[in-house]
């Protein structure tokens, strides 16, 4: 995963101002246990940086043997990362946060033992990450029910030059704390097309439904395995990176055929970011897939959740029992209640 600049044509985001996240409470230093599942790190001077700045913080930090391996593409072979997802899972450590995305996760798939990330989970280990990540959480998600946390990975996120986003830092602080309640962003006002009828702001109260998603493309490759979650009245959420917004159509469309959208109960799009309009999209932009999957889909669909392939990013709970709530522009989801 690369740190991503927005697209031209991203949806108007104030949630830098406004996400936040749960109560943020002190607490003693964790054991972080840092892991390459995916690609390998190309970035070693991001991923020092990422794990002095957890040091920094008091933390306690253990560096898988393989976390630095080299494969082809990958951070190691099959067998080497699939030993590595097992360490953390055997670790005891409180939070397992991967070192960076890319890909490298969906063909190991079969070889995972969802049994013991589940035991992990349930033994108190957090299982932290994004971008290809999502491989694995649908996965543990789908075979054992496990929750994991979408959130930020070492190199990117806690490995930036200089000082890491003040709000992803909080939001992760929450998760050691077990204190995190909820993350809550503005709406944004979004930037309609000529003609488009304007919507009203929503007034939305879901309670009790499963919050699932990620990355749209790891998604929608899951689609027709075992290892894509069955949920239904479900929250999905889903962002991505370096997708021009015909592709993020289709794979909404993708999901809108396989009658994933119509069992949920809420769609909330995260942040799209790092792709470039060309002359012959003749206005077809971001807000033109949002304006369209609405009038296709009988569910909600919000903009704007603080996640994704961009510095600011809340932690999610993926699998968990959530409440969403709406009233005018400001949404929350809440877990800690």
């Amino acid at each position: 995963m690369e740190r991503a600049a927005p697209g031209p044509d991203a949806l108007p985001s104030d949630h830098d101002d406004h996400a936040h996240c749960g109560c943020g409470h002190a607490h003693g230093p964790k054991h972080i246990y840092i892991y390459s599942p995916s690609s390998a790190v190309r970035d070693k001077a991001a991923f020092r940086r990422g794990v002095k700045r957890l040091q920094a913080l008091g933390h306690e930090v253990e560096i898988d043997p393989d976390a630095l391996a080299q494969h082809t593409r990958f951070a190691g072979d099959d067998a080497t990362r699939l030993a590595a997802i097992h360490r953390a899972a055997a670790s005891g450590a409180d939070v397992a946060l991967i070192s960076r995305g890319g890909y490298g996760l969906t063909r190991i798939l079969p070889g995972i033992d969802g049994a013991a990330v589940a035991r992990a989970v349930e033994g108190g280990t957090q299982f932290v990450g994004i971008s290809d990540f999502t491989a694995l959480q649908c996965a543990v998600l789908a075979r054992a029910g496990a929750v994991t946390w979408a959130g930020p990975v070492l190199g990117a996120d806690f490995g930036v030059q200089g000082v890491p986003d003040d709000i992803m830092e909080a939001c992760f602080d929450d998760l050691l704390s077990g204190h995190g309640e909820g993350a809550g962003w503005r709406l944004p006002k979004e930037r309609r097309a000529a003609g488009a009828p304007e919507l009203p702001l929503p007034e939305l109260d879901i309670a009790g439904a499963t919050l699932w998603g990620g990355n749209l493309a790891v998604l929608c490759a899951l689609v027709g395995t075992p290892y894509f979650p069955q949920v239904d009245g479900g929250i999905l959420f889903v962002e991505d990176v370096n997708e021009h917004p015909y592709r993020i159509e289709r794979m909404l469309t993708q999901l809108l055929h396989a009658g994933v959208l119509a069992r949920q109960k809420a769609l909330l799009l995260g942040q799209f970011t790092n792709y470039r309009l060309a002359p012959h999209d003749k206005g077809f932009k971001l807000q033109s897939v949002v304006d369209w999957l609405r009038s296709q889909v009988g569910i909600p669909v919000l903009t704007g959740l603080p996640y994704g392939h961009v510095a600011t990013k809340v932690l999610l709970p993926v699998g968990a029992r959530v409440d969403l709530s709406v009233r005018g522009r400001d949404a929350l989801i809440y877990w800690g209640h």
